[in-house]
């Protein structure tokens, strides 16, 4: 064992040959990580050494060693500890586009002017009922929704949904871009874990 060698003090670590991984491709060392004030929560993090693994893929041999980690568990207790920035944006965009058209690329031309604003932006293209699509951003977290039909591409507005306050408004695209880059900015502030 290199584990002090590496500087892993001895407190934070125990050697239990009686460990076994359910799979059978370990070939050599197993591990499983445990939190020491969760005990009841089990293992967050396992895995081991394989050494034959890859050979069911590729005609090399290659050793391997690897981890899963166990990410439901560690946010469980994150949020039991209360040290999760609800406020703080995680969702995968700032604003979700669904086109009220079967021509797109209005909404193209849109999603491509808000991101070179600084905006991640996602088109919802698939054919499904309005409530569903609403649905998508407000599951997802989105912050805003554009609604783009032909009223507004005629008269070159668009219309923004507020996620979080229901608030909806019809303007120019740069009046209601920069209010959604001032918004967005400022749930960016801050991290996604507080400190303690």
């Amino acid at each position: 064992m290199h584990l002090t060698d590496f500087g892993v003090p001895d407190t934070h670590y125990k050697i239990d040959l009686s460990l076994a991984r359910g799979l059978d491709y370990y070939t050599g060392t197993v591990y499983e990580t445990l939190l020491v004030d969760y005990p009841e929560v089990g293992s967050v993090c396992g895995g081991g050494r394989y050494d034959n693994l890859a050979e069911y893929y590729t005609d090399r041999k290659m050793p391997g060693v690897g981890i899963s980690i166990g990410l439901t568990r560690l946010f469980f207790i994150l949020q039991e500890q209360g040290v999760i920035n609800d406020a703080f944006l995680t969702a995968p965009a700032d604003v979700l586009i669904i086109p009220m058209t079967e021509d797109l690329s209005h909404a193209v031309k849109l999603a491509t002017s808000m991101r070179e604003s600084g905006l991640r932006v996602q088109i919802y293209s698939e054919n499904k009922k309005f409530k569903a699509k609403v649905s998508y951003a407000d599951k997802l977290g989105i912050p805003f929704v554009v609604f783009l039909g032909e009223d507004e591409i005629d008269k070159g507005l668009i219309t923004v949904k507020d996620m979080s306050s229901g608030e909806q408004t019809t303007a120019s695209y740069g009046i209601l871009t920069a209010g959604i880059c001032d918004k967005i900015k400022a749930l960016r502030k801050g991290t996604p874990i507080m400190e303690s």
